[in-house]
């Protein structure tokens, strides 16, 4: 049957059925009196109303309806039985008034309700509850029946999306509780509220709770709706209509987690309009800003047909998110769109080169060892630059051999001079390290000649080692150099080191490729490192061969707080740590560094080496 084909329907149906028993073992079909019957059909007619004027809650717009409130008022005055059917009929009526929900929904829907209700009923006499009124001392009883109440419901709608999703439970569970836990602590207070109210007279203060309630809601929608326009608004470009940098910016966030998370493609092009200064320059720029409209109108289009996510980046910039999209796939959707942008009539544009509108487009994807959506950004950047300077009117795709991105690297390397200028401060703060950066530098230069890097990796991997601690100017100087084990409190600053050199570096836009390496060498392969605890290959390669090379030289050179090992010591460290603290990939080519290097001696204090030829 296909009720029960997948675990989730399997689960629901299960519920149900269970529920419908446990219902109708329940519930005591007796005669009412009048009474009794106006203060349940008033019941349900709340209950409708108020889930018809549920109240919005910014920023998500997540639904409160107090439903739950009513039924709870109920339990607590007028007990179980008379609860039930009060759930019935409305489930019977919203059942045949929502028609568009599926009806095993209504059926799930009205189980949840069951045993939520019958298990606080039970939960609240047990712990000495009495009904007909609300008393003081049922404090007890009423918070643990109202905990118990909203537990259930975490618990069975967590199982439901744990079937679905397939993720941990604990992770959803979490989740829920997160966003569930502020609306339903309103919810259940608010019942003791309605059980107050009707306490002395319950159609009156029934009447009373729904009004205030649709008052509520109708000032919450007013609020949301504003708050949903000045967002907007926030994120929107004031020219185009796009979604602007900053708000381009957060989405990309969040799609590289998600991406990285179910590794699914994710793909991110910049598109550049070619010759818009002269545009600009012949027309106007009122005319210009016509231009960029109707274009951005075109991307628009083409985009949301493809569930992308366009956005203006700046200027005549602008770009494109691609979730689930490889890099070819999006090469050839950013091509049919360059081809329909030539093809598209805009007003004066044959006047420009190529007569027609163009534009020169980089894109990027997204990888496991992608470090930061400005890295994302910027090699998508590269790519696009680089299809400028081949004629412009192209799409290109990022490479990291490519001749542009060689060219970027190598104008790195201009600023090593400056770079060691800096790191020279320590020669009057920290010799050790000073001395230790310049080692590890010289490791970088001798591995990356052995390992198969691009010239832009192999530019980084050696700029970077120089530079990786240059945070540890922050720290204070008797950390530094303090002899013996640190205490817990300095060992917590020492490692804010990474964090500090990100800083620094960061300040510098020509050294931005390094930050992963400043940031990331203390990583481990196990996910035991800091200052992320990220593992595995979503720790950029650089970051992880360095972390070889620093561990390597600090263990077999001389620091005030450690015994140094011999070199033979330190490579047997290596090979014990490899697919812990090291990758594997990377440990027997860099031994092999080691073992081909000159027979070492001895290590003097200021950590040169002397040789035997």
């Amino acid at each position: 049957m296909r009720l029960f084909k997948t675990p989730a329907n399997r689960y629901i149906s299960l519920v149900s059925i269970a529920s419908i028993i446990v219902f109708l073992v329940s519930i005591d079909f007796r005669n009412y009196s009048s009474h009794d019957w106006t203060a349940i059909y008033a019941l349900v007619g709340a209950i409708l109303l108020l889930n018809h004027y549920n109240i919005l809650l910014p920023p998500k717009g997540n639904a409160l309806s107090m439903d739950s409130s009513v039924f709870l008022a109920s339990l607590f005055l007028f007990g179980l039985n008379i609860t039930l059917y009060v759930l019935l009929i409305y489930s019977v009526i919203f059942m045949f008034t929502l028609r568009k929900m599926v009806w095993w929904k209504h059926v799930y829907n009205f189980s949840i309700y069951t045993v939520m209700i019958i298990t606080a009923h039970y939960v609240f006499l047990y712990l000495g509850g009495t009904t007909d009124s609300i008393q003081p001392s049922n404090l007890i009883p009423y918070a643990v029946s109202l905990s118990v109440y909203f537990a259930v419901n975490i618990l069975l709608l967590g199982i439901y999306f744990l079937l679905v999703a397939d993720e941990n439970l604990m992770n959803v569970l979490t989740g829920m509780l997160k966003e569930a836990i502020a609306p339903y602590v309103s919810t259940l207070m608010l019942s003791l509220v309605l059980a107050t109210l009707m306490s002395s007279n319950p159609i009156f203060g029934l009447f009373l709770f729904t009004c205030i309630t649709v008052l509520l809601s109708v000032a919450f929608q007013q609020h949301f709706n504003l708050f949903k326009k000045i967002s907007e608004k926030a994120n929107r470009d004031y020219l185009t209509g796009l979604n602007n940098h900053g708000y381009f910016k957060e989405l990309l966030e969040k799609e590289v987690k998600i991406a990285k998370d179910t590794e699914q493609p994710l793909s991110v092009a910049l598109l550049d309009l070619d010759d818009f200064k002269k545009y600009n320059d012949i027309f106007g720029h009122i005319q210009g800003d016509q231009l960029l409209k109707e274009f951005g109108a075109l991307l628009e289009k083409e985009a949301k047909s493809n569930s992308y996510t366009v956005a203006r980046y700046g200027g005549e910039e602008f770009s494109l998110l691609m979730p689930r999209t490889s890099l070819h796939r999006a090469h050839s959707f950013i091509d049919e769109l360059r081809k329909k942008t030539n093809d598209t009539h805009f007003k004066g544009v044959e006047k420009l080169a190529y007569g027609c509108l163009s534009f020169s487009a980089g894109i990027a994807e997204c990888s496991k060892e992608t470090y930061s959506i400005s890295q994302l950004l910027n090699q998508a950047d590269q790519a696009m630059y680089s299809a400028k300077n081949q004629g412009k009117n192209l799409v290109q795709l990022f490479n990291e051999n490519s001749e542009y991105t060689v060219q970027h690297s190598l104008s790195i390397e201009k600023d090593l001079e400056e770079a060691e200028q800096q790191l020279k401060i320590f020669l009057s703060k920290d010799v050790y390290t000073y001395r230790h950066s310049k080692r590890v530098y010289q490791y970088a230069v001798d591995f990356s000649r052995k390992l198969n890097l691009s010239d832009s990796e192999r530019k980084n991997l050696i700029l970077g080692a120089l530079v990786h601690d240059i945070g540890k100017l922050e720290i204070p100087r008797d950390i530094l150099n303090k002899k013996g084990k640190l205490e817990p409190h300095e060992w917590e600053m020492m490692k804010k080191h990474v964090t500090w050199g990100k800083e620094i570096i960061s300040t510098n836009k020509k050294l931005e490729d390094l930050i992963p390496l400043v940031e990331l060498h203390h990583e481990r392969y196990d996910g035991n490192g800091y200052p992320y605890g990220l593992k595995g290959v979503s720790i950029p390669k650089l970051a992880r061969i360095l972390c070889i090379i620093d561990s390597f030289d600090a263990m077999t050179t001389e620091r005030p707080y450690q015994k140094t090992k011999t070199f033979k010591e330190g490579i047997a460290e290596l090979r014990a740590c490899s697919g812990k603290q090291f990758d594997p990939q990377f440990v027997e080519p860099f031994i092999e560094i080691i073992e081909q290097r000159e027979h070492v001696e001895e290590v003097y204090e200021d950590g040169n080496v002397a040789v035997n030829s």
